[in-house]
């Protein structure tokens, strides 16, 4: 492995100009965790920092060697959060003008948080990606000093110094999680760790919905997403950064996509060891430690992962809320065919057995028949849902299982019991599920988009603290017109789902 790259920075970290501001975070021991994954697992504490993330120290380390001409006229820098919070930071020790700009999605913690720091604040775009092109042009028309996130050397650097301080507070470490946006903590941390020490893994992990380096990795360069999930707003990053991915490709050692569900989880991991609550990209890595346990069946090893940042907006609570137990496998949904007659319904919940009951619709269905949308408490993950569906056969019923399934945890366990007439749609109903960038008004700009042109036969919309407004639309469409409808959707720019087929949809609405 050719590690010219990493020994170039050795040096820069070790150089690095972080602790007028950051403070040397604690790694700590995770009992509860550790416990149950069956290893040693630790928490580096990047959310106890002034800022209440590891941003601070890259931002600080670029701010403070810049010359007195790159700073004239004050800094700019874009981002959805940290990163703004550790440049208005850092401009306000060093008295130094500082505007932010940041997606329109950005939580209102973080936008509060960096007003507070003194900074000038300018909203544009629904994602990074938009608010970085703007950031960049303010910067060249007012001659502003760019502060990139994580692709400039300095950044990185700072950002190292987290990897420096592992090795100075921990013996026998075996991997360090990391997670994953542009690259630039993981590149800093990954070059000081395998120049150190080889044998230790540094694996990256990322959202599955923003994986930005696993693409880039498996087709050996950087990549653009098409899209990229926004629950995860830390690190909804469409490209993997040109210095960090230099640095990355010598040594990683591997990458870990995660799911919402399991970032969900993991927060509640987080509070249940520290009583503190962290935003999602700061479980990220804590999510993708406890998913390469179990993957890899590791035992007795030491694992640290990075908690890299706690500024959490409380609306996106619910949402984590809902989540938790489908991410830590201890909830199963599913739905399941009962005969329509007198006791039928009862000698289903009997044949259930004592199980903790989280979620139970049921509706008449066909004059013979009836359909129940269910969800109920398992304590053994997989082991127990395969037993349960195992048990339900034998005594007669054909459970389908919906644990995975998008449309019924987001929008069917709220709607079972409607059903179209069919008289009333003689073309036919198409589904689709479709979400776009929450925000202010977000609701009324996606109907204008859509307009006008095809009769609506169902809607659910539902925001519960994500980053993404969701949509169930149905549309009266004949089959022959479909194709010119799903040309349209593609022209609004919104990500969206056929689920006309859809077991959820098919059960419980069609």
């Amino acid at each position: 492995m050719n590690f010219k790259n990493s020994k170039s920075y050795i040096k820069k970290i070790k150089d690095s100009n972080v602790y007028d501001v950051a403070d040397i975070s604690p790694l700590e021991k995770a009992p509860i965790l550790s416990n149950s994954l069956k290893n040693r697992v630790y928490l580096k504490r990047e959310d106890l920092q002034p800022v209440y993330s590891f941003k601070l120290r890259g931002a600080y380390n670029k701010i403070s060697r810049l010359k007195e001409k790159e700073i004239s006229k004050g800094v700019i820098a874009a981002s959805a959060g940290n990163h703004a919070q550790g440049v208005a930071y850092a401009a306000k020790k060093l008295r130094i003008k500082s505007i932010i700009v940041m997606p329109t999605t950005t939580p209102q913690i973080k936008i509060n948080s960096v007003r507070r720091l003194g900074a000038k604040i300018a909203l544009r775009g629904d994602s990074f990606d938009e608010a970085y092109s703007y950031a960049q042009k303010l910067a060249r028309k007012e001659k502003l000093t760019f502060i990139h996130p994580y692709d400039d050397s300095l950044v990185i650097a700072g950002q190292g110094t987290i990897g420096k301080e592992i090795l100075e507070s921990a013996d026998n470490i075996d991997s360090v999680f990391v997670p994953v946006g542009g690259g630039g903590l993981l590149a800093g941390i990954g070059a000081y760790i395998k120049e150190s020490n080889p044998n230790i893994k540094v694996i990256g992990v990322e959202p599955e919905d923003a994986a930005c380096l696993k693409a880039a990795l498996e087709a050996n360069r950087r990549v653009v997403l098409d899209e990229v999930g926004l629950f995860v707003d830390g690190v909804a990053v469409k490209q993997v950064g040109k210095i960090p991915f230099s640095i990355i490709r010598e040594w990683v050692d591997d990458v870990v996509t995660v799911s919402v569900d399991e970032i969900c989880a993991s927060v509640k991991d987080i509070f249940e060891e520290t009583r503190s609550l962290v935003e999602p990209a700061g479980a990220l890595s804590l999510a993708g430690l406890k998913k390469y346990v179990h993957s890899r069946g590791l035992k007795n090893k030491d694992l640290i992962a990075i908690n890299s940042g706690a500024n959490i907006n409380l609306d996106r609570l619910s949402h984590i809320v809902e989540r938790v137990q489908l991410g830590e496998k201890s909830e199963v949904l599913f739905s399941v065919k009962i005969p329509e007659q007198r006791g039928s319904f009862r000698k289903f919940c009997l044949d259930l057995g004592k199980r903790m009951i989280t979620e139970f619709n049921y509706r008449v269905d066909k004059a013979d028949e009836a359909h129940i949308f269910v969800a109920c408490k398992i304590s053994k993950g997989i082991k127990e849902k395969t037993s349960l569906f195992k048990n339900l056969r034998k005594k007669g019923y054909s459970p389908i299982d919906l644990s995975e399934n998008e449309l019924a945890k987001i929008h069917i366990k709220h709607m079972v019991g409607g059903r179209a007439p069919k008289e009333k749609i003689k073309k036919g109903e198409s589904i689709f599920r479709v979400e776009f960038p929450e925000r202010p008004g977000a609701l009324m700009d996606f109907l204008t988009t859509l307009g006008d042109r095809w009769n609506i036969t169902l809607f659910h919309y539902r925001n519960q603290g994500s980053a993404q407004g969701r949509v169930l639309i149905g549309f009266q469409v004949s089959d022959e017109d479909k194709n010119n409808l799903t040309h349209y959707l593609q022209k609004t720019g919104f990500p969206f789902w056929d689920e006309s087929s859809n077991k959820a949809y098919t059960t419980f609405l069609e």
